[in-house]
């Protein structure tokens, strides 16, 4: 009995720590794919990254849009050092290779399904004690 409770609690300590993901972490999991991941079927880029990386909005409801960047995280944390525009925003010094995710159907998680586009463009980043956090918008 002492054994599986001792098992329980590593669990749940294991969930715990999980759970505290912080702001640029998640930032990374929703929005860097470097690398890009290959998949089968191009068409379905976003709905098997969508549903790996587990992007979901507020109250379980599909995401309308999401991009993931293909370059190396630190290309988005180099935007952080760059003097920030009128509204606060930072961008990356050149453009980056990435895929943007509109919501097609669904309105639920995992229940999704997106068209992707392929683009080189300007990231817009908000940044906090220098790290990204939320990926704005991205402009050609």
């Amino acid at each position: 009995m002492a054994g599986w409770a001792l098992c329980m609690t590593l669990v749940l300590a294991a969930l715990a720590g999980a759970a505290r993901e912080t702001r640029y972490e998640k930032f990374v999991r929703q929005h860097v794919d470097y690398p890009q991941t290959s998949v089968q079927q191009a068409h379905r880029y976003c709905d098997i990254m969508v549903q790996r990386r587990k992007v979901i909005a507020r109250d379980n409801h599909c995401k309308t849009l999401n991009t993931f960047v293909h370059a190396p995280a630190q290309d988005l944390v180099d935007a952080c050092s760059q003097m920030p525009d009128a509204a606060g925003r930072f961008t990356t010094p050149g453009r980056l290779s990435l895929t943007a995710c509109r919501l097609r159907t669904g309105t639920t998680w995992p229940r999704c399904t997106y068209r992707p586009r392929q683009d080189q463009h300007f990231v817009l980043v908000n940044c906090i004690n220098g790290l990204p956090v939320h990926l704005d918008s991205t402009r050609p």
